[in-house]
This record gives structure tokens, sequence and C-alpha cells, in this order.
């Protein structure tokens, strides 16, 4: 029997090696269940198999679909950013360029003004919700009544 690895490391996130790779490669931000599953179908690993037991084929298989999803046939739907603004391409954004691609959005909103961009700068709920009751923490100290000197 192979040696069980603790920890594996694919695409700069750390894995446990004791979950089934299919549990494991969700660690990694911008991977849901579904992707993950594709991702085991598409290397041709056992979605239960120990992520520790993987061998660094496998594992180079998992970052080379992660990396290059246009070269690997992964369906347009699958991906997470579908019509880039800037480029107009679907692609798929993992690890820390997920926090990167959205702040840039954000400034983008905010630069040319549009309302879900002010909302945000305000510190306001974006999507319609009501702000009467809900959001009471963003509108500043509460104020109660102030009872009479003696």
């Amino acid at each position: 029997m192979a040696e069980i690895k603790h920890i594996i490391r694919v695409a700069n996130t750390d894995l446990d090696g004791h979950k089934p790779i299919k549990e494991a490669l969700k660690k990694i931000k911008g991977v849901s269940f579904m992707y993950s599953n594709m991702l085991c179908v598409m290397a041709g690993v056992n979605k239960t198999k120990k992520a520790g037991e993987l061998n660094d084929t496998e594992v180079k298989a998992f970052e080379d679909i992660l990396e290059n999803p246009d070269n690997n046939n992964v369906p347009d739907w699958m991906r997470n950013r579908r019509k880039d603004y800037e480029t107009g391409e679907d692609i798929h954004v993992t690890g820390p360029q997920i926090k990167f691609v959205k702040e840039m959005d954000l400034r983008r909103l905010k630069k040319i003004k549009s309302n879900r961009g002010l909302r945000h700068q305000w510190g306001l709920p974006v999507r319609g919700q009501r702000t009467k009751s809900n959001f009471r923490k963003t509108k500043g100290k509460a104020v109660g009544v102030k009872r009479k000197g003696k």
C-alpha cells in the first residue's frame, strides 16, 4: 500500500490528503462541487480516491485543467466568469484572481457611478432588499431614550 501524503498542493492551495479528491478540490477558491466532479472525470481519477494517494501525473492533470480550461474542452456553462467585461470571453477564475477580479469590477461600477456602484460605496444593500428593518448596523450607533435626571 502506498504512503498517504497528509497535504497535497494543487493550484497554490493545500488540500487535505485524507479526504476524497472530489471533496478536497472544493477547498480551492473558485472550484465548486460540480467543477470538482468535472475535474475528476476529465483527469480520469476516481472521485472517491483519497487526495493523498494521488501521484504527480494526476496532480499535474488537475493543475493543467484548472489553468487551461480552453485546451481541455471545459464547457462554457461550467465557467464562473462568462462574457468577461474586458475581453468578452468565457473564462474560469480561481485562487487569488477571484478577489482581484471582484475588486476591479466594484471599482469600475463606482467609477461610472452606476446604482450598484453607489450602493456598494455607501454600504447599502445592492439587490433591492428592504432597509427599514434590516441592515441597521451600517446606519450608525443606536440611540436610546435618555432618562430624566434626578
